[in-house]
């Protein structure tokens, strides 16, 4: 994969120190800031939420929140 490039600040003086850094080499390492453990939960929590939640919807519910899906979809943006 691609590396991510760090976000550019917007003030003239921090975006000119950190084109010298990256330029220099000197610009400090991005540490993870997500505790992996949780990432993780969140992750498995996701993948089986849309799951269970259909399960436990009766057909008629299940038809009723595709309709609300689907005109969300397709509703014009000015309305």
């Amino acid at each position: 994969m691609t590396e991510k490039h760090p976000k550019r600040p917007r003030d003239p003086n921090q975006l000119a120190k950190s084109i010298v850094d990256l330029a220099t080499g000197d610009a400090p390492a991005e540490e993870d800031s997500k505790n992996k453990a949780a990432v993780e939960l969140g992750r498995r929590g996701g993948k089986i939420g849309g799951r269970v939640r259909a399960d436990r919807m009766s057909a008629e519910e299940r038809a009723d929140a595709a309709r609300l899906a689907a005109s969300a979809r397709w509703r014009k943006r000015g309305d």
